[in-house]
């Protein structure tokens, strides 16, 4: 799942050092012990610490030691660290834009086979455990979530806009991206008011996630200089700047929480790991908000594996966490509670995920909204520099609303701060 997009800060390294600098090089003597400690690495946002409740509960005197290291980055770049010589966790959570280069080195990691099954992989959508499985079939992890996308709008701003307001309308009027813009420009016109938070996250990183083919080509070469699908996706966040319908508030900007709750833009990007965020930063507007599809087809934003390291202590307790808390009725009920997504097939296919609904938000049909996008959902390849490719794109969007370059030459930019980014 994807919980920041903040770059890789001096923190991350300091942190790293926190983690691992202090400790022994070894794992130690491993565990048999089913109820050892474990030791748990996880990113901000992703509601870990739920999960880890929910475990206890479970499995009464099982121990879940969780740090919460930071953004996805920064415990991708601990991880790191600890894997070159540093004390491993038992247990770890990977981004999924960051797992490309760990599944490289996959040796690092215990192949989960050998803890569940050669089938452990079947039980889980496709291209979610196709992400962590490496080239000679080894299992590097298991799918815990993944980032069904839906929007998310203010039903009482739309009515005063003499717009629908209930979530099947609303995804008629804005069926494709044209569409999109178009009902911004009536929003807009009617109120004064801008109709979307910003053009990177809640447009790009949309229609982005849509592709079929994305940064990489399937065979793993990079693409996303040429992709035309991926020059689309800009021109689609370019062309919703310039209607003059984007508010500019980056997410997690110190502005983007009160404009959720002050009604500051209508429309923001909602994958069901964000709508927590939602509810906690706006609670005075519990049932205003309401859940429809995004435009065009279904997407995929976020998602997650976790993994258990070659050198961890405790491996037999580590697998009993993850047996345990990422079945398909584990992962409904952490969904149910927390709103992370399953990525366990029949968890998606369950009626306790189709039927789910939340009063916040309308008891708009979210699981049915969330499911049919990750269905619909073409899959693509992520390679190594997924990461700082996204990282260059999106901020040159910031760029672009802020003023510090123009529409006609943010392509441009962006691809040369893109190949700046990875070395190229």
């Amino acid at each position: 799942m994807k919980r920041s997009l903040t770059a890789i800060v001096a923190t991350a390294a300091a942190l790293a050092v926190a983690l691992t600098g202090c400790s022994s090089s070894g794992g130690g003597a491993k565990s048999a012990d089913p109820n050892a400690e474990v030791s748990f690495w996880s990113f901000t946002g992703i509601n870990a610490k739920d999960s880890v409740n929910e475990y206890a509960k479970k499995v009464p005197g099982a121990k879940v030691k969780l740090t919460e290291v930071g953004s996805t980055t920064e415990t991708a770049t601990a991880l790191t660290a600890a894997l070159a010589g540093g004390k491993v966790p038992d247990l770890v959570m990977i981004q999924n834009d960051d797992l490309p280069k760990f599944v490289e080195n996959s040796s690092n990691f215990l192949d989960l086979r050998t803890l569940g099954g050669d089938n452990i992989g079947h039980d889980y959508l496709g291209w979610a455990a196709g992400a962590a499985t490496a080239p000679d079939g080894s299992v590097i992890g298991i799918p815990t979530d993944v980032g069904g996308l839906g929007f998310a709008y203010r039903a009482d701003l739309f009515e005063k806009a003499g717009l629908p307001t209930k979530p099947d309308e609303v995804a008629a009027m804005w069926k494709d991206w044209p569409s999109f813009i178009a009902m911004g420009r009536k929003y807009t016109a009617a109120t004064g008011k801008p109709f979307v938070d910003n053009i990177e996250t809640s447009v790009f990183f949309s229609t982005v996630n849509q592709v079929s083919e994305k940064y990489y080509s399937p065979d793993g070469k990079l693409v996303y200089d040429t992709n035309p699908q991926v020059k689309d996706a800009f021109d689609v966040a370019v062309k919703t700047h310039d209607a003059g319908i984007s508010a500019g508030i980056a997410a997690w900007s110190s502005g983007w929480g009160p404009g959720r709750a002050n009604g500051a833009f209508a429309v923001t990007i909602a994958p069901s790991w964000m709508l927590k965020g939602i509810k906690t930063d706006a609670p005075n507007t519990a049932g205003k908000w309401r859940i429809a599809s995004v435009p065009g087809v279904g997407g995929n934003w976020g998602g997650s594996v976790i993994a258990i390291p070659a050198r961890a202590e405790h491996p037999e307790a580590a697998w009993n966490y993850i047996k345990t808390m990422m079945s398909a009725d584990g992962q409904t009920d952490h969904f149910t509670q927390s709103g992370t997504f399953p990525a366990a097939t029949s968890a998606v296919a369950s009626q306790s995920v189709l039927d789910y609904t939340d009063p916040f938000f309308g008891d708009s049909k979210i699981g049915k909204v969330m499911a049919t996008s990750v269905q619909k959902f073409p899959s693509f390849y992520n390679g190594p520099d997924t990461t700082p490719i996204n990282g260059a794109l999106l901020n040159t969007l910031v760029q672009l609303e802020a003023g510090g370059v123009t529409s006609d030459k943010a392509w441009a930019t962006a691809l040369h701060t893109a190949k700046q980014a990875i070395g190229g």
